[in-house]
């Protein structure tokens, strides 16, 4: 009987540990999402563009962590589970084109109060079975009421096609008791490939609309400069636009 070993006081301190363990994730999650958020307003009001679809947060439970840190034969301690189990705390961030990916990251990384501790990229050295995506483990503090510490997290960032695809594969991979058919397997991997294609076509597509619209944003300035004198002045555009309606 657990009263036999233990007396009730240290059972509660077991409890608050364990309490102060989980929480201390929860509000690295919390971090890393206002820091999230801040960056799509960021690049939804100063460049006119947000290149994070969505945002995923998820907490492992105590039960998937200790199942975890005994499949690695690992001591059954906090402080084990902090140096071996990584992904305690992970977020997942799906963006629009690949070279979000890496814009993403670089301004994730730049943090001053993160630290990137490995950084492992999927999409330029896909897994043999074609999956993809870039896995960061980032270190961030957490200040509580009497002490601070340092918390892992893991983020996943990836397109939405490259998405699509783990989802399935995920499925696919526990309906059949992870022994996938070979003809499956193959089925996998070209679907992988041709995700790959429709990243990098839309990531094309993208840039000749960019170019096109530089370029007529560009044409639209000249048009409304004139020169006097060797003197050039642009022509204010509600003055433009008065011509245009008093025809």
């Amino acid at each position: 009987m657990i009263s036999e070993q233990f007396d009730l006081n240290d059972i509660k301190k077991i409890k608050i540990e364990m309490t102060r363990f989980m929480m201390a994730y929860k509000f690295a999650l919390d971090e890393i999402n206002t820091k999230i958020n801040i960056l799509k307003d960021e690049f939804t009001y100063i460049h006119d563009y947000n290149p994070i679809e969505h945002v995923k947060s998820r907490l492992k439970s105590p039960e998937s962590i200790f199942k975890k840190i005994v499949k690695k034969g690992c001591p059954l301690s906090l402080d084990s589970i902090r140096s071996n189990v990584r992904d305690i705390a992970g977020i997942r961030i799906n963006v629009s084109f690949i070279s979000d990916i890496y814009e993403i990251s670089k301004m994730l990384s730049n943090q001053k109060d993160i630290k990137v501790i490995e950084s492992k990229d999927y999409i330029r050295n896909p897994k043999p079975n074609g999956y993809q995506s870039l896995h960061m483990i980032l270190e961030i503090p957490i200040f509580m009421s009497d002490r601070e510490e340092f918390v892992n997290v893991e983020v996943q960032i990836r397109t939405i096609a490259m998405d699509f695809w783990a989802s399935l594969e995920h499925k696919i991979y526990y309906k059949y008791n992870k022994e996938i058919p070979e003809r499956l397997t193959q089925e996998l991997k070209d679907a992988a490939t041709a995700a790959t294609q429709l990243d990098q076509k839309m990531e094309r597509i993208n840039r000749e609309i960019n170019a096109y619209k530089n370029a007529a944003d560009k044409q639209q300035k000249e048009d409304s400069i004139f020169t006097i004198d060797k003197h050039q002045f642009q022509l204010p555009l509600t003055l433009i636009e008065s011509f245009f309606t008093q025809k």
